[in-house]
């Protein structure tokens, strides 16, 4: 097993070889967004000296006697695209599939919402404490009608419950649909997927945990 990556993780210590790689600054790639859609990006740093993805395949396919034939970005961008979409009859054809029911929910139950913040506890910021401490506070969002149910005003320590576990985060009343409650995905106290076992989309419980907390400084 050879393992591609930039810091220790759970695959390394599985891996027979290790390869450090480029960061996503120092490389060029693309991604897909949110509607599907490829879109490219060049590297920001360049001449690091640091290997990208790319030039360590192409190391071990050399070893292998294996000629990749994509040498830089560019030409595997062209090859994709040379390649096309391919269409089965009746492709393109909108599917079918009615839409799921929607839950019925208790009047302390609500659907899960998250996505991640900008600076969490990403692999990128393990080391640098200066950064991580500009990262937006971990906060737990409801409607005020969500709050009002639950007799929990702003502040409060309410927590979370899933399949496997829960999260607990101080309440900000929000502007939002009622019998929502949104969490960051992966911020210091607030492991969506790990701690609850729920994704976006689940019902999970809410309940107050604690009376909000006198500021410090407040009389």
């Amino acid at each position: 097993m050879v393992s591609l990556e930039m810091f220790p993780t759970a695959v390394t210590e599985h891996a027979d070889v290790v390869l450090p790689v480029a960061a996503a600054a120092e490389k060029a790639g693309s991604y897909l967004d949110w509607e599907g859609r490829v879109r490219s990006f060049d590297g920001t740093l360049h001449d690091t000296g640091r290997l990208t993805d790319g030039q360590v395949l192409h190391g071990i396919a050399d070893a292998m006697d294996v000629d990749l034939r994509l040498p830089t970005p560019e030409i595997a961008r062209a090859e994709l695209a040379a390649l096309g979409i391919r269409r089965s009859a009746g492709a393109g054809a909108a599917p079918d599939v009615a839409p799921a029911p929607a839950p019925s929910l208790r009047s302390d139950e609500a659907v899960l919402a998250s996505w991640r913040q900008l600076l969490d506890v990403g692999t990128l910021q393990r080391d640098e404490p200066e950064l991580s401490g500009t990262a937006r506070p971990a906060v737990l969002r409801l409607g005020a009608e969500a709050a009002e149910r639950l007799g929990a005003v702003d502040g409060d320590l309410v927590t979370v419950t899933g399949p496997a576990g829960s999260v607990s985060l101080p309440l900000c009343i929000t502007p939002m649909p009622d019998h929502v409650v949104w969490l960051p995905m992966r911020s210091p106290g607030s492991e969506v997927r790990g701690q609850l076992g729920a994704g976006p989309g689940g019902v999970v419980r809410l309940a107050v945990s604690a009376a909000p907390t006198t500021p410090a400084g407040a009389a």
